[in-house]
């Protein structure tokens, strides 16, 4: 098993719900851990704050995934203040709820910003670390990306079909940089079946009872276990790179 300890994890959408269980997940592994933001910086900070200490200061920093020049000066300020990246979480994402049918409610502004957000952003977020990520460390080891996806890039069942769509191009995007990356840096996916965060706990609990049945496991993610698939990647899967990892309770099965 890899030890965290004195290691540094960006973590993009790191005060939304699977954001802040992985921030945790990382932090009690021993990581100092960058909770990235957009518009959520007060939540962001409190998370910071109360996370279990580690070797390095946790933090709080701005991280719009769709802004490169947000991103490059996210890059530059992590490095002063660590000096390294050891872990990037490209956990940042946007989706809507539209009928798969209803093609005229799935507005080329929203396709735009669901594409500028899951797809868009990690690779600008990946492009402007990449220079820490792939730095030689005196430990050795890689950097190491990870892409929170989602089964509805297999399953094209999900908020809308652009959703789908930009968590499928993830996967893909997973594989090109794994490859385009090694050896310095290796790849994954994190890919969910439906997470109980506080945003799905607040949908009609009939719907929510439905998903669940139609999971083998007869129940949804927890966070938590989205977050120990991340620590996975990083402490126990050291020779896995471009690979998905399904956290969905065998939901493709049913």
């Amino acid at each position: 098993m890899n030890s965290l300890n004195g290691q540094v994890a960006v973590v993009t959408g790191g005060a939304g719900g699977l954001g802040e269980a992985i921030c945790i997940g990382l932090a009690q592994a021993g990581c100092a851990v960058v909770v990235g933001y957009h518009s959520s910086e007060g939540p962001a900070r409190a998370l910071a704050g109360r996370l279990p200490p580690a070797a390095l200061p946790h933090a709080a920093l701005r991280c719009p995934v769709t802004d490169s020049a947000a991103l490059a000066a996210l890059a530059v300020e992590v490095g002063r203040r660590y000096g390294r990246c050891d872990l990037l979480v490209n956990c940042a994402g946007t989706t809507r709820f539209v009928p798969h049918g209803d093609l005229d409610a799935l507005d080329d502004a929203l396709i735009d910003q669901i594409l500028a957000t899951n797809v868009r952003g990690p690779i600008a977020a990946v492009r402007a670390l990449r220079p820490l990520l792939a730095a030689p460390r005196t430990e050795g080891g890689t950097g190491l990306v990870v892409n929170i996806s989602s089964i509805a890039a297999v399953t094209a069942m999900g908020s809308n079909i652009a959703y789908c769509a930009s968590k499928a191009a993830v996967d893909n995007l997973t594989k090109s940089l794994a490859r385009a990356l090694a050896p310095a840096v290796r790849v994954l996916s994190v890919s969910p079946g439906l997470a109980d965060t506080e945003f799905v706990k607040s949908m009609d609990v009939g719907w929510r009872d439905e998903q669940a049945g139609r999971t083998p496991l007869q129940r949804l993610a927890l966070p938590e276990e989205v977050a120990a698939a991340v620590v996975a990647a990083a402490t126990h899967l050291t020779f896995t790179t471009g690979a998905v990892i399904p956290v969905d309770g065998g939901r493709p099965l049913a």
